[in-house]
């Protein structure tokens, strides 16, 4: 004897088996290498990725993978991220640059912040606003009073448009009142060098590429970009204390799933992330690096942090009138 299924006894089959399929292959995560997709050539980003790499594979059971997507501002890494299957098999790491700065900055761009289950942050580190040494400028206050006097006379270098110190340049216009003008390059080192050779009076840079040449005294550190001071930059105080308590910016690094990805598999992964992280080698290899060890308290405490910080940047797109990536 056989039997017709209906349409609806059909469907209703379907959602089972591939239910099922699903739960199954959440509870056997991970069997197999994971890919961790970086938007950047080596270092930054990339380095992060690597120095944890092996603790967060260590973590899950499983080896993690490294590779590299380079491209107009880490996006291409992040477009391939979003438009992959949600299994937690193909994961972003990322800055705020490619999931929240640049589908802001860009009306044409194939893929929204909304298309990536965030997971957690993994780092955050200020930048140093740092000086010309012949600048005649030994503290916020003096730069402010002196960039008030000569309106859109000091220029400020970053590493291009759209970039965290490009955006730390816009806060500071804002905060201080005042209006300096934007000199972009096409990465951090050229233009940490203009400033030292006079062709910018000053740049908001990562510490990594300021910290030799403050203690060579070929610039003048006068604080680090969050409100408070922080450890991996010892004499240089906080935006609070330097006088400016209203500013306040810094850079981070976190991990993101593909939408779509099983509740079981985002609480292994977070799980995984927050054993790898809390290791002291992980701790010690970053700090030396130039950015601190922090993890969201949950996915869910990410996924509010990044709704906070998405509207930070829109303002300051709005603010400076930033336009596109260069």
């Amino acid at each position: 004897m056989t039997f017709a299924l209906s349409a609806i006894q059909k469907f209703v089959l379907l959602v089972f088996v591939t239910f099922g399929i699903n739960v199954v292959h959440a509870e056997s995560y991970p069997d197999r290498p994971i890919k961790l997709i970086v938007g950047y050539a080596p270092g930054g980003t990339d380095l992060v990725a690597r120095l944890v790499g092996p603790y967060l594979g260590r973590a899950l059971g499983q080896s993690i993978v490294i590779e590299n997507k380079p491209g107009a501002g880490g996006s291409a890494a992040a477009s391939f991220v979003a438009k992959s299957k949600p299994d937690g098999y193909t994961l972003l790491i990322s800055s705020a640059s490619s999931v929240s700065i640049y589908p802001a900055l860009n009306a044409k761009a194939d893929y929204r912040q909304s298309q990536f289950t965030p997971i957690s942050q993994l780092t955050i580190a200020p930048l140093v606003l740092a000086v010309n040494k012949d600048l005649g400028v030994r503290s916020v206050p003096e730069l402010i009073k002196l960039a008030k006097a000569n309106p859109g006379k000091l220029n400020y270098s970053s590493s291009g448009i759209g970039s965290g110190p490009h955006f730390a340049g816009v806060l500071f216009n804002d905060v201080a009142g005042v209006q300096m003008t934007h000199v972009p390059f096409r990465s951090g080192s050229p233009a940490v060098i203009s400033v030292v050779g006079g062709e910018s009076q000053l740049t908001f840079a990562t510490t990594p590429t300021v910290m030799q040449l403050m203690r060579s005294g070929q610039l003048i550190g006068l604080a680090v970009t969050s409100k408070d001071a922080s450890p991996l930059v010892d004499g240089l105080p906080g935006m609070k204390a330097a006088g400016l308590p209203g500013y306040e910016i810094f850079q981070w690094n976190a991990i993101f799933a593909p939408a779509g990805t099983p509740q079981e598999v985002v609480t292994k992964l977070y799980a995984g992330i927050k054993t790898a992280m809390s290791n002291p080698a992980v701790k010690q290899a970053l700090e030396s690096e130039g950015t601190e060890v922090h993890v969201s308290n949950s996915p869910e405490a990410f996924s509010q942090f990044l709704k906070t910080d998405t509207k930070f940047w829109e303002r300051l797109i709005a603010s400076g009138g930033i336009k596109a990536f260069e």
